[in-house]
């Protein structure tokens, strides 16, 4: 609708006489209020990628959780990948393990 706008008003000046400072004043408003709209514009969208993104992260996660058949007693390389998101070590004693989920445990 903005970008609309300055068209009509670029068209305007085109074809009617216009007072130069005003047409510039009110061509630097649309645009300004077109930067701005479009500037939140790309801040929702950003948004709505990241959450769907971590959206199949967690379906990933909660398929990959389902399909265990309950205990796993041996490393695997396949359900590490899909359940741990990162580990952060602090020290020896101290180790972090963050799940895709969100959930963390430390041992």
């Amino acid at each position: 609708m903005i970008a609309g706008m300055i068209q009509q008003c670029i068209d305007e000046n085109a074809r009617i006489a216009l007072d130069q400072s005003e047409y510039q004043k009110r061509y630097d408003g649309l645009s300004e209020r077109f930067d701005r709209v479009k500037g939140q514009m790309d801040a929702v969208t950003l948004a709505i990628t990241e959450k769907l993104a971590r959206r199949e992260k967690i379906e990933m996660f909660l398929t990959e959780l389902e399909q265990q058949d309950g205990t796993v007693t041996e490393f695997r390389e396949r359900i590490w990948y899909s359940l741990v998101d990162y580990v952060t070590v602090f020290s020896k004693e101290d180790i972090h393990f963050t799940f895709k989920n969100g959930m963390e445990i430390k041992v």
